[in-house]
């Protein structure tokens, strides 16, 4: 048997319409690195099932199908650390796909850079109207403090699941919390940049489709995180060393669910969360996007 260097998980939890476009992209590049493909039916209710079915069908031997109950995202990424064969893991969503040439790419950095723990590549936005834009990758800060500031509270890096490979070793201090919906990648991603090597491929791993009805814009997921997410990202096994930036990102966190909910016309859950993010940082004020927006709330 061939030695697996990157294994690809796909969650795939009723995205058959999408399912095929992802899986191909990724069987298209196997033949060009060490890798292989996975994907995890989350117990969909959808014809995902008989989509798997047919593409094991016209991709015989190519790749693996594993379903479960439905536990949520997190359990399905955890469920692929315990299943994949190689040590670099990239989480693919079933709604997006992998970049033309990006297997190839990440195994010729893995090899040039064997003791970086995550690899971070650049993506294309891909839009419903057919518009794309592209988001290269930028240089790392220096320090993982740097690293952790610039991810969660200056957004000076940027991460994005199928854009970046992670090595297994990078979960030591804790797994995707299953606890959590949604956001539960930057409690992960906050622990690798702080205890980890990482790294920088200048080439666009990812074709991450944007749409309305992601999980990224459900509210309700969102006030199911809370501001208990903080926590997550903070606890000492995650941050033994970086606990000094939690009040920050307590207050960032709650001017980011008071946006929300302000989009969203729930005013009262809005004002509340305001307050708490002025309460923990006064500066919170002077942040005028959102000060603007609390204001109107004055005469609603």
């Amino acid at each position: 048997m061939t030695e697996v260097l990157i294994s690809v998980v796909i969650p795939a939890y009723n995205y058959a319409d999408t399912l095929p476009r992802a899986v191909n992209s990724v069987v298209g590049q196997l033949s060009d690195a060490q890798a292989e493909l996975l994907v995890i039916d989350d117990g969909s209710t959808d014809a995902t099932p008989q989509v798997l079915e047919q593409l094991q069908a016209e991709h015989a031997g190519c790749f693996r199908v594993l379903r479960k109950p439905n536990g949520g995202l997190s359990s399905v990424r955890n469920r692929g650390i315990e299943e994949a064969r190689g040590p670099y893991l990239i989480f693919l969503d079933a709604d997006d796909e992998m970049a033309p040439g990006a297997l190839a790419a990440l195994t010729r950095h893995i090899s040039s850079n064997p003791t970086s723990r995550m690899i971070i590549g650049g993506h294309w936005s891909v839009f419903a109207d057919g518009r794309r834009v592209l988001h290269a990758v930028q240089p790392l800060p220096a320090t993982p403090r740097e690293r952790v500031r610039g991810y969660l509270l200056d957004k000076t890096v940027s991460l994005s699941n199928g854009a970046c490979a992670m090595h297994r070793e990078v979960f030591g201090p804790g797994n995707y919390p299953e606890h959590l919906r949604c956001v539960e990648d930057i409690p992960v991603f906050a622990q690798v940049l702080a205890g980890f090597p990482c790294s920088v491929l200048d080439a666009p791993l990812a074709l991450i489709h944007k749409h309305d009805d992601s999980m990224r814009h459900d509210l309700k997921q969102a006030l199911a995180a809370g501001v208990g997410m903080v926590d997550e990202v903070f606890s000492p096994a995650r941050q033994p060393q970086l606990q000094d930036l939690r009040r920050a990102f307590l207050a960032q966190r709650c001017l980011s669910l008071f946006r929300a909910c302000y989009s969203a016309g729930d005013y009262v859950n809005a004002k509340a969360f305001y307050i708490q993010a002025v309460r923990t940082d006064v500066r919170s004020l002077t942040r005028w996007t959102y000060t603007r927006k609390a204001i109107r709330l004055l005469f609603k």
